[in-house]
């Protein structure tokens, strides 16, 4: 049995059907993406379809599939290549969303590791930040505070890693770095290549693009809009917004760390009962929405989310963190 791994697909349903045909694949092979299966492209609903349809075909979240899901819940607007699928969708754009919601944040193969984005070199899988593997704005952001080299250079998984969402090697070529990561998003939906990985023989298949595809759709959708959202609906944060977010996360666990790094200092309180553990923390930690953000980030449930039911508001965000800078 085969596995093949293809690269960023983005709506381009013609390349993935003439490398399908190339890879020669049987009725037993699996078929993966790596993610960002839609957008951009010319038809984004036929390929999403295929992976919603066919036996033996997995998809993984990337970041295109997260910010879809992540809009639908009002954490954030949708970007230009969203607005377009959501209208090449039609009536079955709330089916999508319901398929991609539900989408891996990783496949842990026999022969390799497949995510979307990136990899926290130092981490187990299983601490691995959800905007580190979907390859989102935060989450590059949050490697390079972290490292001052490409956290493909110090990959230290057990397994060689198949990832997408960039072109590193700026060609129609993938990228490899040591035999041990494979970067296979080529640029097919701008006019390169589309590629695949077969397992266990970690052999390449590419085809070549048939157009730059993302420049004929924005010169067919010179402006799209979507409606307004309803009054009732829970209030939309912008880009910016979500970056300033994505930094106060950041700050919390690390002051909710440092806390518990000086309570654990002292003897007594890792036999005391959770009860009062959480009491001596929040004496450190205050009271308030600053207090409350700590409190969740020393349970493990921070994440934008949790954060936005605290805040209420883009407003009291400003307000916590200019009290931070202070």
């Amino acid at each position: 049995m085969q596995t093949l791994v293809i690269g960023d697909i983005h709506g381009c349903y013609d390349e993935f059907q003439a490398l399908l045909d190339k890879a020669g694949l049987t009725e037993g092979d699996a078929i993966i993406s790596v993610g960002d299966c839609v957008d951009r492209g010319p038809d984004t609903p036929a390929v999403l379809r295929f992976f919603q349809e066919k036996p033996n075909a997995l998809l993984i979240m990337g970041n295109h599939e997260r910010k879809h899901v992540r809009a639908d819940r009002h954490e954030v607007k949708l970007a230009r290549s969203q607005k377009i699928s959501k209208i090449q969708f039609g009536e079955t754009y709330p089916a999508a969303l319901t398929f991609m919601s539900k989408l891996p944040l990783y496949l842990d193969l026999p022969d390799a590791l497949v995510v979307h984005g990136y990899f926290e070199p130092g981490l187990p899988l299983s601490q691995q930040r959800a905007t580190v593997l979907c390859g989102t704005m935060g989450g590059d952001k949050h490697l390079r505070a972290q490292f001052d080299r490409p956290w493909y250079e110090l990959y230290d998984g057990k397994k060689p890693l198949l990832v997408g969402h960039h072109n590193y090697s700026n060609t129609d070529q993938p990228f490899v770095y040591q035999d041990r990561v494979f970067g296979l998003d080529t640029d097919c939906v701008t006019g390169r290549a589309l590629t695949g990985l077969l397992l266990p023989s970690f052999k390449v298949v590419s085809v070549p693009s048939r157009a730059n595809y993302w420049a004929q759709i924005q010169r067919a959708y010179p402006k799209t809009k979507t409606p307004s959202p309803s009054a009732s609906k829970a209030m939309e944060w912008s880009t910016e917004d979500e970056r300033r977010l994505s930094h106060l996360i950041d700050a919390i666990f690390q002051r909710a760390n440092t806390i518990l790094l000086e309570l654990h200092s002292e003897l007594e309180f890792t036999s005391l009962s959770a009860r009062k553990q959480a009491k001596l923390f929040s004496v450190k930690a205050g009271t308030g929405a600053y207090g409350a953000l700590l409190h969740l980030a020393r349970l493990n449930q921070l994440n934008s989310i949790s954060a936005r039911k605290v805040l209420k508001s883009p407003e009291m965000l400003s307000a916590i963190l200019r009290k931070l800078d202070e």
